[in-house]
């Protein structure tokens, strides 16, 4: 389980391809070599209202909020994290270029008492993987 949640001002939606940037994030967590394809969620959530610093209209922020499920080395994640931050900054480096533009992440572990799930994709891509 890594699931990514992208969650950004509602102009950075002019400013930048957020479906690119969720591919690229996307490739970014499948490159790690630490999650499983079948479990791999990118989305982006559009705030429509929110305030920013010193309120200025040109102000924009984007987080990435990435929850994994626990176990792994915290080196790893560490590793995995510079790797997405890396991937994110340059997708987004036109707008680091600017004084108006924030952009942060933040990784979570999933207690695994308190989550469940299924998942009917996994199945398939193990199939289709021949493992």
């Amino acid at each position: 389980m890594p699931h990514i949640t992208l969650e950004c001002s509602e102009n950075l939606e002019a400013a930048t391809d957020l479906d690119a940037l969720c591919r690229a994030l996307h490739a970014a967590v499948l490159n790690s070599g630490m999650f499983e394809l079948g479990a791999i969620r990118v989305r982006a959530m559009v705030a429509r209202h929110y305030a920013v610093a010193d309120l200025d209209p040109r102000n924009s922020f984007l987080h990435i909020h990435m929850r994994i499920g626990e176990g792994r080395p915290l080196g790893d994640i560490k590793e995995a994290g510079a790797q997405i931050f890396e991937t994110a900054c340059r997708q987004l480096a036109p707008l680091l270029e600017t004084p108006h533009f924030a952009l942060s992440l933040e990784i979570n572990e999933i207690n695994s008492a308190l989550s469940w799930k299924k998942n009917a994709i996994h199945p398939r891509l193990r199939v289709a993987a021949g493992a």
